[in-house]
């Protein structure tokens, strides 16, 4: 009796494994896929080049500060200022806040401000007060203080208009007795100046050349005659 129900389940156990193994070899058989003997078109997408169409634009060259301020307007930097007085104050002789008082900024030592503590990154970038605010540090520091001194306390996120920071610098330069002369652009056009030398260096005789003797003149005896000149475009009467 027990001998014949052992039986059974193990029949039905053989009959369960051969169902799923049948099932197994008849889906590989419906669904297997071969490859094709010959391989079809291969999209690939061209990998735009730097800085090329697609790709990221290179970032655009800092116009230099001297450039700005050229065009700059201290009565509109006034205006800006106005986001700056949360922090800074402006008049001389004016206290501290969460920042130093910004008198007298341009060319004023870097983190000398009296009373004021200075974190110990601007602190560094002064080289103990040699480093100046020039105008090309100010416009740096407030395009990013962060990224322009690492580890400032300066909470300002910065500025990335040039003409806002320009007419900002444009303000701070007049708050002060004497302000700050302008910074001079550099000239654009090196090679216009430089055109004129062949000119100059044409109009000047060869070395070695001797001088051509003044009109009426002979000249010296023993000495080599100079080189005719060239001709002018109208003749010139004979003397």
């Amino acid at each position: 009796m027990e001998s014949s129900a052992f039986n059974k389940y193990a029949m039905a156990f053989l009959a369960t494994v051969f169902v799923v193994m049948s099932a197994g070899i008849l889906s590989d058989a419906f669904f297997d896929s071969h490859a094709p003997e010959k391989p079809g078109y291969i999209i690939q997408a061209a990998e735009p080049e730097a800085g090329g169409a697609g790709g990221e634009a290179a970032p655009a060259a800092a116009v230099p500060i001297a450039t700005l301020l050229a065009s700059a307007d201290a009565t509109r930097g006034e205006a800006v200022f106005k986001r700056c007085q949360a922090c800074h104050t402006g008049e001389k002789d004016g206290p501290n806040k969460v920042g130093p008082n910004l008198w007298d900024i341009v060319d004023r030592p870097i983190a000398t401000h009296p009373g004021f503590g200075y974190s110990g990154a601007i602190k560094d970038f002064s080289k103990g007060g040699q480093e100046k605010w020039t105008y090309d540090h100010l416009n740096h520091f407030l395009t990013s203080p962060k990224g322009y001194i690492k580890g400032t306390a300066m909470g300002f996120a910065g500025d990335k208009k040039d003409n806002e920071r320009a007419d900002l610098i444009a303000y701070l330069r007049t708050l002060s007795d004497s302000p700050k002369p302008l910074p001079t652009a550099d000239a654009a056009a090196a090679p216009a100046g430089d055109a004129a030398k062949p000119a100059d260096a044409a109009a000047k005789p060869a070395e070695g050349a001797a001088p051509a003797a003044p009109a009426g003149e002979k000249p010296a005896d023993g000495a080599a005659p100079a080189a005719p000149a060239p001709a002018p475009a109208a003749p010139a009467p004979a003397n």
